[in-house]
């Protein structure tokens, strides 16, 4: 069964991202307040910000940058990154953004898959920056430092030549856009090749749900560099004429700070934030009144931790699902509809179809009478959808099908009104004896106890179950609590073969920037 979106069809202008963000731009527009720099309170118009974006493009061109080049983009979230994001497109060339924690090596090996032949970074990031475009062969004269260095051009260098935004010509539908990195459904990152239609359809197809629009001051704390952060929060953002806040790394008190002082009505975070927001004390202390809602995704929100930042918060919590290869948005919780469970993902975003099918015999599953199906792989097809993996044909080939649905590599369920609910990831699910036991099921239980301010659990090795559920726990603040403890509390609450077996304490759950737990981290805690 093919489900549609309650959306239907939207027309997809056949334009650049540029365009779809910066064009039509009034006069009263121009002097409206695109970014502000959350810790220094700096503001950016979006006349300014349009002029910076040309800048930068003709000092690009000037350069010999323009269509068939790709740019690699290192920044945190600074005014600078949007600016410079936007002025490598419009040359005509092409952004592989690079997530700011990345090492040397990981920079090194993004630089040469993507066949980058330049690199923007900062210099705070200059210590894995400088080596990483060495090692992959750019020279010093290759890379910018946006804010200055010695020994390096500057973001002022770059746009304070004088020269003209080139005139360029590409079909928006075949240039890439983007090619940020993901390990998609399975196996180490690949270059995810993501056009300039792909990145205009899920603007458009995504606010009809969100409802951005000119009045709301947008808080940024996710990457830029992550595909969630740069189409949900840069693009649509601008695109809606908001006032986009950023924030270049999470720090709580700070983060907090910022929204009770920039007023921001539109929060947007993965689920550790939420936990830190649900059961961190230190949030009665700052006025979060001017947020309008709370829009969690990166990973799966169960509906009580979403009901516990709700409540705390008095506000409305929504939850969204995508991955990289789709732009990344699929679903979304409508802002107009409190009748949908906040645990689930929500609607289906206009022009996108989803498919769910049996993980065993690949049979398609349907909607259930009452209740919730069986699980089953979520497959999506739509204009959000990437064009394949640059220079990988057996990865594209294993994630998309003929007639264009990609394989999302997260198991689902479907209920009787058509809500999808994420179980796990498919590479993630444990298998105890046979059975089928969801990691994020047993996090979300943990995550209920008062005692738990985390929690993480992965598949530890088992002689005779195969493998047996491991619950990695961090504790409150002055909190106590056994081993014993958490075993018999996920008992009371699970199906026999669902138990957490073993539990080890420890100070904090590995994540990355995008707000997933780092699996691997943990498992290799107990192969070291």
């Amino acid at each position: 069964m093919t489900f549609s979106s309650p959306y239907g069809e939207i027309e997809i202008p056949n334009i650049s991202i540029t365009d779809a963000v910066f064009g039509g731009l009034t006069e009263a527009e121009l002097g409206r307040v695109a970014l502000v720099d959350g810790p220094s309170g700096a503001e950016t118009t979006y006349a300014e910000l349009r002029g910076q974006v040309l800048a930068i493009a003709g000092g690009l061109a000037a350069r010999g940058i323009g269509v068939g080049d790709v740019v690699a983009l290192h920044a945190p979230n600074v005014p600078a990154f949007v600016a410079a994001f936007h002025g490598i497109l419009r040359a005509g060339a092409t952004v592989t953004p690079v997530a700011a924690l990345s090492t040397a090596e990981d920079l090194a090996r993004q630089l040469q898959d993507s066949g980058a032949v330049l690199l923007l970074t900062v210099s705070p990031l200059l210590p894995n920056s400088g080596p990483g475009a060495e090692a992959a062969g750019l020279a010093k004269d290759r890379v910018i430092v946006l804010d200055g260095a010695e020994g390096y051009a500057s973001l002022r260098d770059l746009a304070g030549g004088g020269h003209a935004a080139p005139e360029v010509s590409f079909d928006p539908a075949t240039q890439l856009a983007v090619i940020p990195y993901s390990s998609g459904t399975t196996g180490r990152p690949k270059g995810v090749m993501l056009t300039h239609r792909n990145l205009v359809a899920n603007v458009l197809q995504s606010n009809p749900a969100i409802g951005l629009d000119a009045h709301d001051r947008v808080l940024a704390v996710l990457p830029f560099t992550h595909i969630y952060g740069l189409t949900v929060l840069l693009n649509l953002a601008l695109r809606e004429r908001a006032t986009l806040v950023t924030v270049p790394k999470f720090d709580l008190p700070e983060f907090l700070r910022i929204i009770q002082d920039q007023r921001t009505t539109a929060v947007f975070v993965a689920p550790p934030i939420a936990v830190a927001l649900a059961k961190h004390p230190i949030v009665a202390q700052y006025d979060l009144s001017a947020v309008e809602f709370v829009l969690s995704g990166a990973a799966a929100l169960d509906s009580s931790l979403a009901k516990a930042v709700g409540d705390r918060l008095e506000t409305l919590v929504l939850q969204g699902y995508g991955m990289t290869e789709m732009s990344p948005v699929s679903h979304v919780i409508p802002r107009d509809r409190p009748d949908i469970d906040r645990g689930s993902i929500g609607a289906l975003v206009a022009n996108t179809e989803m498919r769910i099918v049996d993980i065993e015999t690949g049979e398609e599953i349907g909607r259930p009478e009452a209740g919730r199906s069986l699980p089953g792989e979520l497959l999506i097809r739509g204009p959000q959808v990437m064009v394949g993996y640059l220079n990988n044909a057996e990865a594209t080939s294993a994630t998309l099908e003929p007639d264009g649905f990609l394989h999302t590599g997260d198991i689902v369920e479907i209920d009787a009104d058509g809500q999808v609910f994420v179980v796990d990831r498919l590479k993630e699910l444990i298998k105890y004896k046979g059975y089928q036991v969801p990691p994020a099921e047993l996090e979300a239980l943990l995550l209920t106890h008062p005692a738990i301010a985390d929690a993480a659990v992965v598949a530890l090795p088992h002689e005779e179950a195969g493998e047996v559920p491991k619950a990695f726990v961090v504790l409150q603040e002055n909190a106590s609590l056994t081993a014993e403890e958490v075993v018999a509390f996920v008992a009371e609450h699970v199906a026999a073969h669902k138990k957490v077996r073993a539990v080890e304490f420890i100070d904090v759950i590995p994540k990355s920037s995008s707000g997933k737990i780092l699996r691997k981290d943990l498992r290799g805690r107990d192969a070291g």
